[in-house]
């Protein structure tokens, strides 16, 4: 029997791949293992490691006297050689694969060592200190007061001494509405802007949240953050008053932003629908209200109200079909060197796509969505700079590693997960193009593919064709994010939209194809704004309609982690394209997922549960059939309390539902107790005790 020919620069390509294929996967093994580390270690430790790993690489590279030995030994895998030499290379891609794996642990675990080097002090907790910085992000208003980043440039404390503080601080400044007491308060001004140096009276405490099974992680998040203080403005009349130091050129992004979101809510008069507006715009999503959030995440389409890849790739494919256009005709303003001669087309179209997706990426906040897809864009970018054809499944193991190594806790981010896993369903499933991303791809060939198509007799039949296939293409995409996504979204939030499905048919291409074009569109005009700000209503009320049925959504008790892997092995097969059988097979999988129930306390006993929550208390009682709730815990603000941040997600996540719910006291128990409207934690009794 002979034996097939393989082309040697197949061969070098697919060894290339087999490289990078452990480098990816072990950076992300050991970032994952580092950050299930109890306690760090010194940041020596780490450094060592680092050092001990690029060393062990370097002498793994020079054993051979080729320079590319390794690359050799690595293509074995994909050409007919002998075991012996399968073998080696086999030992040589673990061996990548470990190197990889150790250096991306030591380099997180140094990145977590040398911030937590710059934690508050805490001898410094609950006093009022006089500090000197800048406002560094987009200020999130809530009524008479506002929340900010705070970047610190000096401290002092009491008696005029210096004081070390971190470099980044999270200030609430707090007016007369919720500041609590009856003395008059200086409120933050209207026109608080990024980039503006403030000496402001604080008091500040380490991050501190609430310890709930299945509840937000709030030390976690700010820790995402970098902000490792949390305080608040001492603006009363017995303190210094706030000065305004002046304004500096610091965070020019930042002031961009609020210049922009300030003009959509002086041209829009509905506020809910401008903080929906500025949310597409700008990527600021504390604008939009919590009954708008709760609309969006009870209809699935709450990833279509943020900053999301599809927004980004958009944008991006546009900007590739004008600049391709414009790029053909070159020769008509520049008929001696037209510009094709110097660098072709479709290359020209890439690199622009790419950098418009990296400054929108950057102007609306740079989410994990928007980095996912700016550097997927970046590296076919360069694939097709340097005429490389890479697997798609490649390119995204390769963006996933690449985020890690920028931002390693984004690996603990529910958007983080949803955003990989969704591109990860569609590139396995075989919804693309077959060669690239597909809407990079068709915004590099669009031009030629309706120039093509314009010379053919029959084009009102083509369109009409391509139309309808485009239907298609987008109800199989959206079928497979609604069912392959659904054990994800169980697992991080314990729901799942049932009207999904209908709902994302309806909302993304109306929000992808009318609505974000008109928000940018008014950049240049401002009376789109007002176009968009109406083609929102009728969407909103659309949501609004599905999201009021009893149906909507469907929440499921929490699973154990390994339940929730195998669902998504499950789904992950249902989606590729293999065999029936072997479908069906990944369909069995997730129904453990589907119908896990927590355990509940043994006939005769009861089980107490405590909920943290700050001031107030909420006592939990389960026995095996029935479950009771003494209280409800406190309000923190006019738009969110401790039933919705703390109890609902703790009783979902347990499949509770409540027989009764005893509350002590009516002074400012949230009005969540009084309804149904979770349509989760319902009571069907409420009892009321000492209301005196």
């Amino acid at each position: 029997m002979g034996i097939a020919h393989v082309p040697q620069g197949w061969v070098e390509h697919a060894a290339m791949f087999s490289v990078i294929t452990p480098l990816a996967l072990g950076w992300i093994a050991g970032t994952a293992l580092q950050l299930q580390q109890a306690q760090l270690w010194a940041g020596e430790v780490y450094w060592g490691l680092a050092a001990v790993a690029l060393m062990s690489g370097y002498i793994a590279t020079r054993i051979d006297i080729s320079r590319f030995a390794w690359v050799r030994s690595a293509s074995t895998l994909l050409s007919h050689a002998s075991a012996g030499a399968r073998v080696q290379a086999a030992v040589w891609l673990a061996l990548v694969g470990l190197l990889s794996g150790v250096l991306a642990f030591a380099q997180a675990g140094a990145r977590a060592s040398h911030y937590a080097q710059s934690a508050l002090n805490p001898m410094l907790e609950g006093r009022t200190l006089q500090v000197v910085g800048i406002v560094a992000n987009l200020p999130q208003r809530m009524e008479d007061s506002a929340r900010f980043r705070f970047e610190v440039e000096s401290a002092r404390d009491g008696n005029g001494a210096r004081v070390q503080l971190p470099p980044q601080l999270l200030l609430g400044w707090y007016g007369n509405r919720l500041n609590g007491s009856d003395d008059k308060v200086q409120a933050p001004p209207a026109d608080l802007r990024p980039g503006d140096r403030w000496q402001l009276a604080v008091r500040l405490k380490a991050p501190h949240g609430h310890i709930n099974p299945h509840g937000f992680d709030y030390e976690l998040w700010l820790w995402e953050q970098d902000l490792q203080a949390t305080g608040y403005v001492r603006n009363g009349a017995k303190d210094a008053a706030p000065q305004w130091l002046g304004s500096t050129w610091a965070h020019p992004v930042e002031r961009l932003r609020q210049r922009v979101r300030s003009a959509i809510d002086a041209r829009v008069a509905d506020r809910a629908v401008a903080g929906i507006v500025a949310a597409l715009l700008v990527g600021d999503q504390a604008a939009i209200e919590r009954v708008d959030w709760d609309v969006f995440r009870a209809t699935g389409v709450a990833h279509l109200m943020a900053i999301s890849g599809l927004h980004i790739t958009g944008l991006a494919w546009l900007a590739a079909l004008c600049v391709g256009w414009l790029w053909r005709r070159s020769d008509v303003w520049s008929p001696d060197k037209p510009w094709s001669l110097w660098l072709p087309a479709p290359l020209a179209a890439s690199a622009c796509a790419a950098m418009v997706a990296l400054a929108y990426a950057v102007f609306t906040g740079w989410g994990v969505p928007a980095q996912r897809t700016v550097w997927m864009l970046g590296v076919v970018t360069l694939l097709r700079v340097y005429g490389l054809r890479w697997p798609l499944m490649q390119v995204w193991l390769t963006v996933f590693a690449v985020v890690l190594a920028l931002d390693p806790w984004a690996l603990m981010q529910a958007g983080f997960w949803l955003s990989f896993v969704a591109v990860g369903v569609l590139f396995a499933s075989g919804s693309h193009a077959p060669v690239e991303t597909a809407a990079h791809s068709d915004a590099l060939n669009v031009f030629d593919a309706t120039t093509e198509q314009s010379s053919q007799p029959n084009r009102r039949g083509r369109l009409l064709a391509n139309a309808w296939a485009s239907a298609r293409h987008m109800w199989r995409e959206q079928w497979l994010m609604s069912v392959c996504l659904a054990p994800l979204t169980l697992l991080l939030f314990h729901q799942v939209s049932v009207v999904g499905l209908f709902a994302n048919l309806l909302a993304v291409p109306w929000v992808t194809l009318v609505v974000t074009p008109l928000c940018l569109l008014g950049l240049v005009l401002p009376f789109a704004w007002n176009v968009a700000a109406e083609a929102l209503q009728w969407l909103v009320w659309l949501l609004k309609a599905c999201a009021g049925v009893s149906w909507a959504q469907w929440s499921a008790p929490a699973a154990p982690l390994w339940v929730g892997a195998v669902a998504l092995v499950g789904m992950g097969t249902w989606a590729m394209r293999v065999p029936m059988w072997l479908r069906w097979f990944g369909v069995a999988l997730v129904l453990p997922v589907l119908s896990w129930q927590t355990p509940r306390p043994a006939h005769g006993t009861f089980e107490l549960v405590a909920a943290d929550m700050g001031q107030g208390h909420a006592v939990l009682v389960r026995t095996a059939t029935h479950s009771l709730l003494y209280d409800t815990g406190p309000r923190y603000s006019a738009e969110t309390d401790a039933g919705q941040r703390v109890l609902v997600p703790l009783l979902r996540a347990w499949g509770e539902r409540l027989d009764r719910i005893v509350i002590s006291h009516q002074d400012s128990d949230p009005q969540w107790r009084r309804t149904r409207g979770d349509g989760h934690a319902a009571a069907s009794r409420c009892v009321d005790v000492d209301c005196d």
